[in-house]
C-alpha cells in the first residue's frame, strides 16, 4: 500500500486492469450478492427523494421492498446498504432493451431528471472503502462477475485507478488523483507495476 494524503491505496489499483464490459456481463454487479451497495449515511435523503421519481421504473417487488423497508437497511456488519430484492437484486436496478441490468438512478441521473447520481460506493466498484487506524483504506476488490472487466482492462491495458478517474475525484478531490499518476509513474519506474 501506499499513503496518498489521508488514504492508504493498494498497489492492485496500479497494478491491475479494468474496464466494464456490461455486454458481457450485464450488469451482473447490481444484482448478484448476499447484501445491497454500502451507502453513507448522508446520501439516505439522497436516496430517498430520488426513488420517488424512479420508483416506477422499478419492478413491482422492488418498488414493494421500498414501500416495506425503505430504501436501504442495515447489514449483517451494521453498515447502511441498498435494499434488495429476493436477497441479491438491488432495488434501484432496471433492464435495458438487450435485458441489461442498469441503474434507474444513474439513468434518472443522466437525463437530468435527478441531481443525485447513485451511491459513491456503487461509482467507486470496484474498489471498496474502510476505516484503517483513522484512514481511508482504497482497496481493489476482487469479484468473479467481473472477470469480462478484468478482460478488456487487459485487453486496453487501463489500471483501475484511471478507469474510475471521475469517481475517485469526486471522492478524494483531483490533486489526489494527480498524485495517483505521479506513484503510478514511479512504481512503474521502479519495476513494481
Amino acid at each position: 500500500m501506499v499513503e496518498i494524503q489521508n488514504t492508504l491505496v493498494s498497489l492492485d489499483l496500479f497494478r491491475e486492469k479494468f474496464c466494464c464490459d456490461i455486454n458481457a456481463c450485464g450488469g451482473a454487479c447490481c444484482i448478484e450478492g448476499d447484501a445491497g451497495a454500502p451507502v453513507k449515511e448522508e446520501e439516505i435523503a439522497e436516496l430517498e427523494t430520488a426513488a420517488e421519481t424512479v420508483l416506477d421504473e422499478l419492478s413491482a417487488d422492488a418498488q414493494e421492498v421500498i414501500k416495506a423497508q425503505g430504501v436501504v437497511y442495515i447489514d449483517r456488519d451494521g453498515d447502511f446498504v441498498t435494499s434488495i430484492v429476493d436477497g441479491k437484486d438491488c432495488v434501484f436496478t432496471c433492464r435495458n432493451e438487450h435485458g441489461h441490468c442498469l441503474c434507474a438512478l444513474e439513468r434518472a441521473y443522466r437525463a437530468g431528471r435527478i441531481p443525485f447520481k447513485k451511491p459513491v460506493s456503487c461509482s467507486l466498484y470496484p474498489v471498496r472503502l474502510s476505516t484503517v487506524g483513522g484512514m481511508t483504506a482504497v482497496n481493489y476488490h476482487r469479484w468473479e462477475v467481473c472477470r469480462p472487466a478484468v478482460e478488456l482492462g487487459r485487453k486496453l491495458d487501463i489500471p483501475v485507478y484511471k478507469f474510475l478517474k471521475e469517481p475517485l475525484i469526486q471522492a478524494f478531490g483531483k490533486e489526489w488523483w494527480d498524485e495517483c499518476d505521479i506513484v503510478a509513474e514511479e512504481l512503474k519506474k521502479q519495476g513494481y507495476i
